[in-house]
């Protein structure tokens, strides 16, 4: 396969996950996706802003994020963030340091 038609396919796969995530599944937290898989829509997020920063466009976390979701994330928690048990937060907080904080 060459380079382009499977930089375009990873695109396409990224668009789908996106979608699956942002259309279908709004009912998947972000807690639970980050306890389970160690990335969540926020991670996504972030993974596009850094690929923005290091082909120079500036880009912040709340830009990044409004072009993920399609909306701010004040509009994303109101229609479907749901309160996380105390416990959901405790393995929230391992998951977070091991996938987000600790791997830089």
């Amino acid at each position: 396969m060459d380079p382009q038609t499977e930089i375009e396919l990873q695109a396409a796969a990224f668009r789908r996950l996106q979608k699956h995530l942002m259309e279908d599944r709004t009912d998947a937290q972000n807690i639970d996706m980050m306890n389970l898989a160690g990335f969540c829509r926020n991670c996504l997020s972030r993974w596009y802003q850094e690929a923005a920063n290091e082909r120079g466009i500036e880009m912040d976390k709340t830009e990044a994020r409004e072009i993920f979701y399609g909306m701010t994330m004040d509009d994303w928690k109101a229609n479907y963030q749901t309160d996380a048990s105390p416990k959901k937060q405790a393995e929230f907080e391992v998951a977070f340091k091991e996938n987000v904080t600790d791997k830089g």
